[in-house]
């Protein structure tokens, strides 16, 4: 998503276009998922002075209004996505690191079994399919 197209989605939700929600985009935009810690170092590292429960809310703003997304990781830490579309991630707990995974078939797969699934008194808003991974022996003395 471009500067741009940043700034229209925050429109579409009433929201300013503030220094801070731009800086943070840009670096999430070169980041792809990252934690407000992430995004807080490399703000800092651009020379800019920001905290990071400033960034948290932020991040967690943008994700309500579903401009990103949220990844709560297997060590408990919420990371975000600046790809909203429908993917499946892969989360390494090694590197704690996230890498998106086009898989559409699995995810037709599981769209058609949910499909015929009702759960009473919910309906399904999301998906979201996150595979734990750890690094194998050849990739980790790569």
């Amino acid at each position: 998503m471009t500067q741009d197209e940043f700034r229209t989605q925050l429109r579409r939700h009433d929201l300013k276009a503030t220094r801070q929600r731009l800086a943070v985009h840009e670096v999430m935009m070169q980041l792809g998922h990252a934690s407000a810690d992430m995004v807080c170092e490399e703000l800092r590292q651009r020379g800019s002075a920001v905290t990071v429960a400033s960034v948290y809310n932020i991040l967690s703003q943008l994700a309500d209004f579903r401009i990103y997304n949220r990844l709560l990781s297997a060590t408990n830490k919420m990371f975000f996505d600046v790809n909203n579309a429908h993917h499946v991630h892969l989360y390494d707990r090694h590197n704690h690191s996230y890498r998106d995974l086009w898989d559409e078939e699995l995810q037709a797969l599981v769209n058609a079994h949910l499909k015929r699934r009702k759960f009473k008194g919910y309906s399904v808003e999301d998906i979201n399919i996150q595979l734990i991974v750890r690094p194998t022996a050849r990739k980790a003395k790569s």
